[in-house]
């Protein structure tokens, strides 16, 4: 079993940076591919960023050049730069972890941006 963890987000101005947390916990070795997702009011959830174990990464077109995602394979924590935020990003953020093939999620952080 594995818990999900996320912190981080919070009320920026647009132009702003935030920094999203997840920390997974549990029985846990050799998580695979972890990500984030976010989903704003009225709209579906969406991929914003994965991470492989490896350190692959991929992203959305809307973000990329904005956000970057890393991890910490020894802490199983992944996190979320975001920089130059936009209105369009506000959204509930949601973590993401595959590990034995069995994905899970974190409770999710609530990313406002706003003047």
């Amino acid at each position: 079993q594995v818990q999900l963890v996320e912190s981080g987000g919070g009320l920026v101005q647009p132009g702003g940076s935030l920094r999203l947390s997840c920390a997974a916990s549990g029985t846990v070795f050799s998580i695979g591919t972890m990500g984030w997702y976010r989903q704003a009011p009225g709209k579906e959830r969406e991929l914003v960023a994965t991470i492989t174990s490896g350190g692959t990464t991929n992203y959305v077109d809307s973000v990329k050049g904005r956000f970057t995602i890393s991890r910490d394979n020894a802490k199983n924590t992944v996190y979320l730069q975001m920089n130059s935020l936009k209105h369009e990003d506000t959204a509930v953020y949601y973590c993401n972890a595959d590990y034995r093939f069995i994905p899970y999620w974190g409770q999710g952080t609530q990313v406002t941006v706003s003047s």
